[in-house]
Parts: C-alpha cells; structure tokens; sequence
C-alpha cells in the first residue's frame, strides 16, 4: 500500500514497543529506517531482529534528553541519507501521585518527553529547511488532552508536545514541512505488560475504553505511515487520537446498554 523505497525514516525510541513495530511496518514498505535510542542492547536486538534481506536499518544509541547528544547523533544519521521522516517516539512515564511527585521526577520526564522532542525536532530541522521539505511526527498521548491520575508530569509532557508540534506545523510549513500528533490511548506494550496485570487491563478496558480492549502495537503504526505519505500532504498541524473511543467521551454502563438495546448480541 505505501511505497518508501527512496525514503529515510529517523525514529527515536525505536528499540522496544511501539516505535519498533513502526520501524518494521516502514522496512516493509522499503523505507531506510535508523533508529536512536538509550538503551544499546535492546537496540542491537531490534536491528538484529528486523535486518531481513535487504532491508536498510542502523542503530544509533543517544539519550535525547542531551541536546549535545542529540546534534551530534543526527549529524551521524543524516551522513546516512538526508532525513525524510522524524518520528518522535522516545518517552517515559513514571506514575506518582501529584503530592509524590518530586523535583527530579518532574524533571527528567519534561526533559525527555518534551524536551528530548523538541532538541530532535530543531536538529533534524535544520537539514529539512535547505530542502524544503520533511515530514514530522510526534508522539503525544490521550494524556496530553485528558488527565489521568498519578501521571501529572507526564500529562503536561505530553500536552507540551502537542502545542510544541502545532507550532512547529505553522512556522516550518512555509518550507515544505509538515508537523502532526500522534495521541494514542492505553496500548499494549512490552513495558507495561511488566508493569499491569492481565486482570487490570481487562478491568480497564471494559470501564474505559468503548469497544472493551486496549490496543495493539501493529493498530498503531500505520498512521505513522499515512501521515508521512503522499497522501497525506495537506495535513499539517493536526492532532490524531487513536484510543479506542476513550476520549469520545463517557462510556456507558452495561446496564444502559443493555436497556437501549435489547436486542443486541451479547
């Protein structure tokens, strides 16, 4: 469906979840794929893992929380081939309740959610302005629209990068480059299966999510691909939800249902 044959795709955070099965989705669509993130063994695994035939794909450990860090590694990738894509996948999200939260907490989440984002953005930037053109995409969160307890930090993080994308989608877009949001609800990844029980997000999906299950990595990678896409040139500045309905607003109670449609299959 989508042909990146002649395109550079750059996505941070690339190593584990989502932003790995975005690399691959981009590798099967021929795209040339490098991937920067922190930690460098699971890092050298995914490349490993998806390194089939011949796919192009590099690894580039950097933490992008370091500006520094983060210049001299798009420096490196750009040797590679000039940038066509950047996504910003790389981010953490330490739950604490507001009053627990501390000065180092607080912190270290805006420096990498936030600003790791925007030290990536500027740096890319500067090789796709003489260009003049670029596609950015940036990784926010259903948090970044609507709070959720215990993540306070990591809520205004997210809602930053939304403000800091739709900016960028109105001063670069005058030199060929696009800039959207990329919002997804609670989505099955390799971190919080660490983290949340299966009984908890059974129990979350059927209180919070209308169609009663949470994502998957491989439903949210293609708007990655769209939005990147020829198809896509004439969005710019947009923020794309992809969280089951979550946000469509308050989920109705089976008893509800169940009264307006009687006779609905269970």
């Amino acid at each position: 469906m989508f042909n990146y044959s002649d395109k550079h795709i750059l996505i941070t955070g690339g190593a584990k979840g989502i932003g790995r099965e975005i690399a691959r989705q981009f590798l099967v669509a021929g795209g040339q794929v490098s991937l920067v993130d922190r930690d460098e063994a699971a890092l050298q695994q995914t490349v490993l893992d998806l390194a089939q035939g011949d796919q192009q794909i590099k690894g580039f450990v950097a933490d992008i929380s370091d500006q520094q860090e983060v210049e001299d590694t798009i420096r490196q990738v750009e040797q590679q081939a000039p940038i066509d894509v950047v996504i910003n996948n790389a981010g953490i999200c330490p739950i604490k309740s507001f009053m627990e939260i501390d000065a180092d907490t607080w912190q270290q989440t805006l420096d990498v959610n936030l600003s790791g984002t925007f030290y990536v953005c500027q740096a890319v930037a500067r090789y796709m302005i003489p260009r003049k053109r670029g596609v950015i995409l940036n990784m926010s969160s259903k948090n970044g629209l609507d709070a959720e307890l215990g993540h306070a930090h990591y809520n205004a993080s997210k809602a930053g990068v939304i403000l800091l994308t739709k900016t960028i989608a109105i001063e670069l877009a005058h030199l060929g480059i696009r800039a959207n949001a990329i919002c997804p609800g609670y989505i099955r990844t390799p971190l919080n299966y660490e983290v949340d029980s299966p009984e908890f997000v059974q129990q979350f999906a059927e209180r919070y999510v209308p169609i009663e299950r949470v994502g998957k990595v491989q439903e949210i990678a293609p708007i990655f691909l769209f939005l990147a896409s020829e198809g896509a040139t004439y969005i710019n500045g947009q923020t794309f939800v992809l969280d089951g309905g979550q946000l469509a607003g308050q989920k109705p109670w089976p008893t509800l249902l169940k009264a307006m449609y009687p006779s609905a299959p269970k």
